[in-house]
């Protein structure tokens, strides 16, 4: 039988194919609520991430996506929707454009709990993950690291925050506490915000309702220079991202 030539042009094509598969940072994403919800993705460098076309999480569901190297964007949930078979519609809390699969561009409207991403350009560097409050608090998100090397920390928030949310931060749909806004959200001032004369390190500091923050959510970020407790690092890693964790 005659040998079979491979073209060297497929031979390319099979390699860069293996390079993208190997280098590929996985995320799984699961839905540990008592309820449904719809997890949105923003991309933050004009790098896309695949598998993500719109989608609901029923309770227990998982799901996979996957971002090349040097991809930055986040995560978030967004609860309550109701999307047409066109894909159009609304949700309670994190709405993004009213669409089932979130537009180019578009984050999930405040209040809303975040995973944030900055991936390596290899698997040698650090990726940078972390769980931001600083948008607000709709769902408890946590974040952890699988099959990576260096510190990998979990980062989240298990408490339902929305049990405790001071009365001037609820955000009420049919009676029922929904999500908590940040104080910048709701007040709009310098000190809440880290802008005008509060916008360094120096000047903007922790305030009555971002140690609340703190406090339930050691890990996450409390408002916008919360760093030294709330960044974490990972090399090589793939992410778990769990919504309604019920532990670190």
């Amino acid at each position: 039988m005659a040998a079979m030539h491979k073209h060297p042009y497929f031979l390319l094509a099979l390699f860069m194919f293996q390079v993208i598969a190997v280098s590929a940072t996985q995320f799984t994403l699961q839905n540990n609520c008592g309820y449904t919800v719809w997890p949105g993705t923003l991309s933050g460098n004009g790098i896309s991430i695949s598998g993500d076309a719109g989608f609901a999480l029923t309770p227990g569901a998982t799901i996979q996506l996957s971002a090349p190297n040097g991809w930055s964007g986040r995560f978030w949930s967004r609860t309550g929707c109701n999307f047409s078979d066109s894909g159009n519609g609304t949700c309670q809390t994190g709405d993004c454009g009213g669409t089932l699969k979130c537009p180019a561009g578009a984050g999930g409207v405040p209040p809303v709990s975040l995973v944030e991403f900055t991936i390596a350009n290899t698997k040698d560097e650090k990726d940078f993950y972390d769980v931001s409050l600083v948008d607000g608090y709709n769902v408890g998100i946590g974040v952890r690291a699988t099959g990576g090397t260096g510190d990998c920390q979990y980062a989240g928030c298990v408490t339902d925050l929305n049990v405790n949310c001071p009365k001037e931060l609820q955000v009420i749909d049919s009676g029922v506490v929904v999500a908590c806004k940040s104080a910048c959200a709701q007040f709009n001032t310098p000190e809440y915000c880290c802008t005008g004369e509060h916008a360094t390190p120096e000047s903007c500091t922790p305030t009555e309702y971002s140690k609340m923050f703190k406090d339930a959510c050691p890990s996450a970020y409390s408002y916008a220079y919360d760093d030294a407790s709330s960044t974490c690092t990972c090399s090589g890693a793939d992410y778990i991202i769990t919504f309604c964790p019920t532990s670190s």
